[in-house]
């Protein structure tokens, strides 16, 4: 069984508060874009997790997150056979994109469908919730509200389509780190993460753009310049919007035609800011139409 395993972006994301347990409550709009990595898993006579990656330094035990989705439901359902699984990652590593919460859902999909476990996707997601915050997400995929610590999801209508500019500079940011080091007091502004819900329902990308915030980068910024730099260039050539993603370190911006999008890339692979510079659109579950033209395109 072949399964894409697409890569996410946040379109606002706030911080609420620490909870006595240690997570951070959430507030922020999940939205799925077209870049994924590529999962291959087959049934195998050897007992155990087979697992291997086109990436050398991406582990292929219980510390990769496929590895823990799939000994999840084997354990459960007493699988006695084997899984080889081959994992192509194109979805930067430690990057705020969720590649390997996508990996996981796509891995705990794919036992099910394999193994005939009857499991509907909100028992998948239940199980999800074990692996990983955004695991729940990634199996439903699309425009989302997520609130708690990320687990309560509340799908929305399809975002206005638009073209995606990624940008991830040579560094890596770890979400633990980032929300270790994060001081809820020193937060000055907190994004209106309702109102962008609201333009989203309405369908209108300009109402949404001054809402579309996130409250790590300020933080993050401040220790990776790069990434203010890789935001600046975005904007001065041509992205109606431009924001960092989860934790960072990668930025995306947001451009009205794929003309656009194309151009600012070749000036961002050309700056050397980014390693990872990558056009697409918005990965939806339902379709809207698409945006209309615009003279400034």
């Amino acid at each position: 069984m072949r399964l894409k395993a697409l890569a996410k972006i946040n379109l606002g994301l706030d911080i609420l508060r620490k909870r006595d347990d240690g997570y951070h409550e959430v507030r922020m709009v999940m939205q799925t874009i077209q870049m994924y990595d590529i999962l291959d898993i087959y049934k195998c006579s050897r007992p155990g997790i087979h697992l291997k990656t086109n990436l050398p330094y991406v582990p292929t035990d219980q510390r990769n997150l496929v590895y823990k989705a799939a000994t999840l439901l084997m354990e459960e359902f007493h699988i006695k056979c084997g899984l080889q699984i081959a994992l192509e990652k194109f979805i930067p590593v430690s990057a705020g994109m969720a590649g390997g919460s996508s990996d996981a859902a796509a891995t705990l999909i794919a036992v099910n469908r394999l193994f005939h476990l009857g499991l509907s996707k909100e028992d998948l997601m239940e199980r999800g919730l074990a692996i990983g915050a955004d695991v729940p997400y990634c199996i439903m995929r699309g425009t989302a509200l997520a609130e708690g610590i990320g687990e309560k999801l509340t799908m929305l209508p399809p975002a206005p389509g638009c073209y995606v500019l990624i940008g991830k500079p040579p560094i890596n940011v770890s979400t633990r780190q980032a929300y270790e080091s994060l001081n809820l007091s020193q937060i000055q502004h907190h994004p209106d993460i309702y109102s962008l819900v609201q333009a989203i329902r309405d369908y209108d990308l300009e109402a949404m753009l001054p809402h579309m915030e996130n409250v790590f980068e300020p933080g993050i910024i401040n220790e990776y310049p790069v990434i203010g730099e890789i935001k600046k260039l975005m904007l001065e050539n041509g992205a109606i919007h431009a924001m960092m993603s989860g934790s960072g370190p990668s930025v995306f911006g947001i451009f009205r035609s794929r003309s656009a999008a194309g151009r600012a890339a070749g000036i961002l692979r050309k700056s050397q800011l980014a390693r990872t510079v990558f056009t697409t659109r918005l990965f939806n579950t339902a379709q809207r139409p698409p945006v209309p033209p615009s003279s400034s395109a």
